[in-house]
């Protein structure tokens, strides 16, 4: 019988290696496209490594990207500080104040994230044309924050509906605010929330390129995602410049995800289960 579970086990285990190997298949060839010359991109077959590896679509795109990053991490950071800024106040009124209307409050804020993405661009790009917010970093903040902001606001509320009412009632004994307990007590305690918010905010603004794409494509500062696309031309398709790019713009996600993976968990499934 344990031999069976063994033997169950192992391929249970080769088949999730398979799995694995299947979809993390396409970051090698990402990696491996980057390294590879000019010369060698059109090998027939393609080369499986970067036999004769080379750095040159690093520094090309080193050299062409840098300002595009720049763009990316002011507009990923200023989504994260306008969601938080909004998010968790709204997640503390629903999940501690609990206004009238607050069920259904939660529900639009659900089929807000069921809203195509083009629908809302579109409204945006006819708002922004007439108070002259297009091409700008401050467009791109608020029209990313319209995606994170929903979801921020029902993790926050899910989170902040288990804090015990123990501590809520000991803050206010102790005479402190409704501000001053959200400040001081609920923030605190809502660190795993904040952190798992503060991620995706930022992923979604650093990936974003339906909205950058509408409303900042002739601008100066542009993010990364349209600086991979201004590679991509009928005569000019530098694909190790492309892949390259690609591997330094997926870096700061990768690391996030890594440093935060503890806390997202906590703070994904926070609320699910009561005492």
């Amino acid at each position: 019988m344990t031999g069976g579970r063994a033997r169950g086990g192992w391929w249970r285990t080769g088949l999730g290696v398979v799995f694995t190997a299947l979809m993390l298949f396409p970051v090698y060839w990402m990696v491996n496209v980057s390294l590879t010359r000019d010369t060698d991109l059109r090998a027939d077959p393609p080369h499986l490594f970067p036999a004769h590896g080379t750095v040159e679509g690093y520094q090309v795109a080193l050299r062409d990207q840098l300002p595009y990053l720049g763009t990316s991490l002011l507009v990923g950071l200023g989504t994260v500080a306008l969601t938080v800024a909004l998010a968790a106040p709204a997640g503390y009124a629903l999940a501690v104040l609990r206004p009238v209307g607050g069920g259904v409050l939660r529900f639009v804020l659900l089929i807000a994230q069921m809203i195509p993405g083009i629908i809302m661009a579109m409204g945006f790009y006819a708002a922004y044309l007439r108070l002259g917010m297009l091409n700008s970093a401050a467009g791109l903040v608020l029209a990313d924050s319209t995606i994170a902001v929903p979801f921020g606001v029902l993790i926050f509320t899910a989170f902040m509906s288990g804090i015990p009412g123990e501590v809520l009632q000991a803050a206010t004994v102790d005479g402190a605010s409704r501000w001053r307990t959200f400040r001081s007590v609920v923030l605190p305690l809502s660190r795993s929330s904040i952190i798992t918010v503060s991620l995706f905010a930022f992923l979604w603004a650093w990936s974003d390129f339906l909205f950058a794409s509408t409303l900042d494509a002739g601008g100066a500062a542009r993010p990364v995602t349209l600086g991979i696309y201004r590679y991509i031309g009928n005569n000019n398709q530098q694909w190790n410049a492309i892949m390259a790019t690609a591997v330094i713009a997926s870096v700061p996600a990768t690391v996030l995800l890594i440093v935060a993976q503890r806390y997202v968990a906590a703070g994904v499934t926070a609320g699910a289960v009561k005492d």
